[in-house]
């Protein structure tokens, strides 16, 4: 999956249940395509996978692999750890709009 293809879906997901909680019907449109908690799992699993090849990476560098230079390993590190801020982040906001939403008065 394109990862602009998964934001757009997502965004569309956020805007529906927008729409739900302001008390409007949502667009059938944005409700097509995987669920919040599938694209989820999907990223989590493209950072764990991200992490994993660059850890295989950087071991075989380690080891002496011929196939390993320095600058696969060092972008492969740099491409993982990225991601992984990144999904930090995504957790941090998710996990400030739970609290928001969880204070609000029904």
């Amino acid at each position: 999956m394109n990862t602009t293809q998964g934001i757009d879906q997502l965004l569309g997901q956020l805007r529906a249940a927008s729409a739900l909680a302001a008390g409007q019907e949502p667009a059938s449109a944005s409700t097509e395509g995987p669920d919040f908690a599938a694209l989820l799992k999907a990223s989590l699993d493209q950072v764990n996978t991200t992490q994993q090849d660059s850890a295989n990476l950087a071991k075989g560098f380690e080891l002496g692999d011929p196939n390993a230079n320095l600058q696969e390993v060092m972008v492969s590190l740099q491409k993982a750890n990225l991601s992984f801020q990144t999904m930090v982040q995504v957790r941090n906001k998710l996990v400030s709009a739970y609290h928001e939403v969880m204070s609000m008065q029904v």
